[in-house]
């Protein structure tokens, strides 16, 4: 949990004051000028009812006054909540917020390297690994359970979720009937809809398609959440020189008007309902036509986003822990923590995707709990330097310059284990310990971390007549 103010702010800027200016301007020309498509009758209505336009293609613009007005009527914050209805999260200023991502095609074996298709077996042993890391704050299902069928995979895995994990949810869904059902296990968990709406479970991932395009399952999602009082994201992953210009500034500008159009539909849904902005910022590289998450030119755009997001006060979804490498190696290790940092200074509020590899196909339990050191790490420096009297030390300078020493110093035991951080997984010993203790690597020993905490961690049991009411809900589900 990360609830406190953080001592450290440091001031991560890649746009400047006249920069964001120029990128919402731009953004807001966009959608009052260019416009985007719509497949949703419903929201079609909406949006002309409010003043909006439709042209006889279909195409929609929005004034800019209607954009200003769900900038100012979203939540600055969003408080989350566990399934235990304990407040876990504040979504919102520059509070950082850790998780796994979902749907993942491939499962890497730490040991032998081989990945495999993923299984529902994959999302329970991921919940499970994450409710025992202290610095993973959410879970998504980090895999797509191919032995599921695919109508009932979205609710049989956040079954599964909740089922080995109490901590918050961030869900995929393919329509709104996944939703209700989801709504009604969390009902289910909460005691009760007014619960449940006073303390939200979850946070519903939703995108539309890049370029200006809004699909109707899209908007209807989206609709849904705004309804129910339950928190949304709406990101856009529009696609660098494929689905969006090439340019760094022009990518930011329509990922933000691509975000804006679904905010407006969801505010005049339901005025202050809690929101999170945007964008998933994937570069194509020319060279190979893979999409990159770890390209410098994504870490721009997606910085640039979390600026905009500050600049608006409304909460972001952010991106951690993710790498280009197929395998959990130096590379992996290297990217992941590079934009971990990256999204703990900027700031951003919820960040997910811990664990993927190979361009979002692949995960690895073993990245996730390598992570959960870098992050902890990250944390510590977060909470920077105290100053105040026995912090400056000065009589001690004095006592320790006399004897030569510090070492018995009871300032010196008072303070070790609040300012020294320790490491579970990285290897601080001489080369004769390290090779004495057999020779390990980082990954052999994320590996045996991963296997004990399989091995010895029990999530907090659900509430027998709950579960029962849970499983009789995705039972039913058709």
């Amino acid at each position: 949990m990360n609830l406190e103010p953080n001592a450290f702010a440091p001031t991560l800027t890649f746009l400047s004051e006249t920069d964001r200016k120029k990128i919402y301007h731009a953004a807001l020309e966009v959608l009052a000028h260019t416009g985007m498509r719509l497949q949703h009758d419903g929201a079609a209505k909406l949006l002309k009812d409010a003043g909006c336009r439709q042209d006889a293609d279909g195409v929609i613009t929005i004034p800019p006054a209607l954009v200003e007005k769900a900038v100012d009527s979203a939540p600055a914050n969003i408080p989350m909540f566990n399934r235990e209805g304990e407040h876990v999260m504040d979504l919102g200023g520059r509070r950082a917020y850790f998780g796994t991502g979902s749907d993942l095609m491939y499962h890497v074996d730490g040991k032998t390297l081989e990945r495999t298709h993923t299984r529902l077996e994959h999302i329970v042993r991921a919940a499970r690994v994450c409710d025992a890391l202290t610095n993973i704050d959410f879970i998504m299902s980090f895999a797509h359970p191919h032995d599921i069928d695919a109508k009932r995979s979205y609710v049989e895995s956040f079954a599964a979720m909740s089922a080995n994990s109490i901590k918050p949810i961030v869900n995929t869904a393919d329509s709104r009937d996944d939703l209700a059902a989801m709504w009604e296990i969390s009902k289910i968990l909460r005691g009760g809809e007014p619960q449940l709406r006073e303390k939200p479970y979850w946070v519903q991932y939703d995108e539309p398609i890049s370029p200006l395009k809004h699909p109707f399952k899209s908007i209807d999602k989206l609709i849904f959440c705004a309804e129910t009082g339950m928190p949304v994201i709406y990101s856009p992953a529009p696609i660098a020189g494929s689905t969006a210009p090439m340019t760094v500034a022009g990518h930011v500008v329509q990922g933000l008007a691509e975000c804006f159009f679904g905010l407006v539909v969801h505010q005049l849904t339901a005025p202050g309902a809690p929101f999170l902005m945007g964008m998933g910022a994937a570069v194509l590289d020319m060279a190979t036509s893979q999409c990159s998450y770890n390209a410098p030119e994504y870490l721009m755009a997606y910085m640039g986003m979390v600026e905009m997001s500050h600049y608006f006060d409304i909460p972001n979804w952010g991106y951690a822990g993710t790498s280009d490498a197929q395998i959990p190696d130096g590379q992996a290790t290297y990217e992941a923590g590079l934009l971990t940092y990256l999204s703990t200074a900027a700031g951003s509020n919820l960040n997910h995707d811990v664990g993927y590899l190979d361009f979002g196909l692949t995960g690895s339990l073993e990245m996730i709990v390598i992570m959960d050191e870098v992050i902890d790490q990250i944390r510590r420096i977060q909470k920077g330097i105290v100053v105040d009297d026995d912090q400056l030390a000065v009589e001690v300078i004095a006592q320790g310059g006399r004897q030569g020493q510090f070492l018995t110093q009871p300032h010196t035991l008072k303070h070790l284990r609040s300012t020294q951080w320790r490491p579970r997984l990285i290897c601080r010993n001489s080369y004769e310990r390290w090779s004495a203790d057999g020779r390990t690597s980082l990954l052999d020993r994320a590996h045996e971390r991963l296997n004990q905490i399989l091995k010895t961690h029990t999530s907090t049991p659900m509430d027998e007549k709950k579960a029962a009411a849970v499983k009789a809900v995705v039972a039913g589900y058709k």
